[in-house]
């Protein structure tokens, strides 16, 4: 085996190890040479009290797991959304954005007031996953630049507030159109047009006049749904034992109320 080729694996050994895969010892070819714990497994080491590298790793696994939408979990990933460790935490806000039901917005509200910027936009993107009007305010905290100085958080709540047909998060978008941040005043326009159908692009003064001489600004507007994610290959991807990219499609988030045609 080439060097270039064998250092690369070995290096993808290690990352798989650390994502919590483990070597299957009845493994006939390379293709199944690793295997995902088992949940009794992930759940031993999501409620390891000596290890932070433990909780972080079966919470992962738990978060991204297609059966963590039980009780069991939900539970798991609110306790865990408390942890000592910024990210046991942010993996716990994964768990929930990917799972969890319009109950556990307050859960991602509190999160949106942590002090790990990788918390603070985990809860970003699981407002966009989950619908519950009583996490607007949250999200109008965490819009302003001078107390959210991750730009990232502040465009991911722009996005989010696009499902909530609702005067005062009008105001708020087209306030965010002055964000110093390119970002941020892209995600707060696609939010002003998934409410109202209009595309006024960046302009804030376009859209103020709009909000302000439209007596029904949400009567043209969509179903608001959350944004794709999805990635190229990076080369440790091309190995064959390597786990593939996420995708993750656009839907609309859970507790969305359903429109009656």
């Amino acid at each position: 085996m080439p060097l270039g080729l064998a250092l690369m694996v070995v290096g993808g050994c290690a990352a798989i190890e650390d994502l919590g895969y483990q070597r299957n010892p009845n493994s006939q070819s390379i293709l199944d040479l690793w295997q995902r714990p088992p949940p009794d497994q992930a759940v031993r080491w999501a409620m390891d009290p000596h290890s932070a590298d433990n909780r972080y790793r079966g919470v992962s696994l738990l978060a991204d797991a297609p059966f963590a939408g039980e009780d069991v979990y939900l539970q798991l990933f609110v306790d865990s959304a408390g942890d000592p460790d910024s990210a046991v935490r942010s993996a716990a806000i994964r768990g929930l954005a990917n799972h969890g039901r319009p109950e556990h917005a307050r859960v991602l509200a509190d999160a949106l007031r942590d002090e790990s910027d990788l918390v603070r936009l985990e809860a970003a993107r699981g407002a966009q996953r989950i619908h519950n009007p009583e996490i607007v305010p949250a999200l109008f905290g965490r819009l302003d630049p001078e107390t959210e100085l991750e730009h990232d958080v502040r465009a991911g709540v722009a996005h989010a507030l696009g499902q909530y047909a609702q005067p005062r998060v009008l105001d708020q978008l087209v306030a965010a159109l002055r964000d110093p941040s390119l970002s941020v005043n892209r995600h707060a326009a696609e939010a002003l047009t998934i409410l109202t159908g209009e595309d006024l692009g960046l302009d804030p003064v376009a859209w103020l006049g709009f909000v302000r001489s439209t007596e029904e600004p949400f009567a043209k507007g969509a179903r608001y749904r959350y944004p794709t994610f999805e990635r190229g290959m990076r080369l440790v991807e091309y190995i064959p034992l390597y786990p593939p990219p996420p995708s993750d499609p656009p839907a609309e988030p859970i507790g969305l109320p359903k429109v009656e045609r």
